[in-house]
C-alpha cells in the first residue's frame, strides 16, 4: 500500500515530512509549499492510522516511507520528523541508511525505551481510561491540552483536535493484528547514524520530550541540539513562520553532496 501523500517543487533535494501522533499530513500546512518555493522537492504523508491512510496489515512506518520513496523515484531524501514522526526518521535511517540523506527532529520521540516520568504515565493512564469508556471526544481534548504549547492559538489547537480524533477513529477501527511491528532499534543502532541531525527540543514541552532530545542528540556522532525557548510539543504549529525559517536555514547549509537526492 501507498501511503496518502501530497508532493511539490522540482529540486534536487527530496525532503519528506514527517508528523507527529497526534496530527497527520495536515500540520506541515505552514510549511510544505513554501519549502518547495525554497527549491526543495517536497513530500508530505500520512502514517498508517493517521488522516487518509487506513491500517489495513501489520506494518513498519520506515519501511512505508522506504515504498513512499520507491513510489516517488526518489533514493535519498532529507527526514523532519516532528515527535512519532522522528522516531519513525530515526528508524528509517538505522533500516536504510543508504537512503538518508539528513535528520531533523523537532520535539522528538525515540525508538528506544524511555522511562515516562509520573507526568506522562497518569496522562496514558488517563487517555487509556477515557477511550475504555468511550469517550473518545475527552481523550481527544487531553491530548490537544498536553501537546499544544502556549503560542499554539485557537485555529492550531482546532487542527490537532481534527487530526488527534480522526487518528482515533482510524486506529480504534483496526484490527489488534494489524499494528505497527516492533521495530528493534537500539541505542547502538542509533550510534551508528552517521548523517548530519538537528536535534530541536522545546522549552515549554514535556519534560520527557526534552531529556529524549537531550539523550538522542548526545548518541548521534553528527547532532547539533537547538532548543527553542518559545516552544512546547508542536513548534511548527505554535509558530508556522519561525520553524519554516530554522528548517530553511538548516536545509539550505547541507552541503549538496551530503544532502541531495540522487
Amino acid at each position: 500500500m501507498t501511503l496518502s501523500h501530497d508532493t511539490a517543487g522540482t529540486g534536487p533535494q527530496t525532503v519528506v515530512l514527517l508528523h507527529s501522533g497526534v496530527c497527520d499530513r495536515r500540520m506541515w500546512d505552514g510549511q510544505f509549499q513554501a519549502l518547495a518555493d525554497a527549491g526543495h522537492r517536497v513530500v508530505r504523508c500520512d502514517l498508517r492510522g493517521f488522516g487518509e491512510t487506513p491500517v489495513d496489515a501489520p506494518h513498519l512506518h520506515a519501511d512505508d516511507v522506504r515504498d513512499l520513496l520507491d513510489h516517488l523515484g526518489a533514493e535519498r531524501a532529507v527526514l523532519v520528523g516532528s515527535s512519532f514522526g522522528g522516531e519513525v526518521a530515526l528508524e528509517f535511517a538505522v533500516r536504510h541508511p543508504d537512503r538518508t540523506a539528513a535528520l531533523v527532529l523537532l520535539c522528538a520521540a525515540a525508538p528506544v525505551e524511555h522511562e515516562a516520568s509520573g507526568e506522562l504515565r497518569a496522562f496514558f493512564g488517563r487517555e487509556n481510561a477515557l477511550l475504555e469508556a468511550g469517550d473518545v471526544e475527552a481523550a481527544t481534548a487531553l491530548n490537544v491540552a498536553l501537546w499544544c504549547g502556549p503560542d499554539a492559538g485557537p485555529e492550531a489547537r482546532a487542527l490537532v483536535h481534527a487530526m488527534q480524533r480522526r487518528a482515533f477513529e482510524l486506529q480504534l477501527a483496526a484490527p489488534e493484528e494489524h499494528g505497527p511491528r516492533p521495530s528493534g532499534v537500539t541505542q547502538e543502532d542509533l550510534g551508528g547514524i552517521a548523517v548530519p541531525v538537528l536535534v530541536v527540543t522545546g522549552a515549554h514541552d514535556v519534560p520527557d520530550f526534552r531529556a529524549i532530545g537531550e539523550k538522542t542528540a548526545a548518541l548521534l556522532p553528527d547532532a547539533r541540539l537547538v532548543t527553542l525557548d518559545w516552544a512546547g510539543h508542536l513548534p511548527s504549529l505554535e509558530r508556522p513562520e519561525e520553524t519554516l525559517a530554522l528548517l530553511t536555514d538548516h536545509l539550505a547549509g547541507l552541503s549538496a553532496p551530503a544532502a541531495a537526492a540522487r
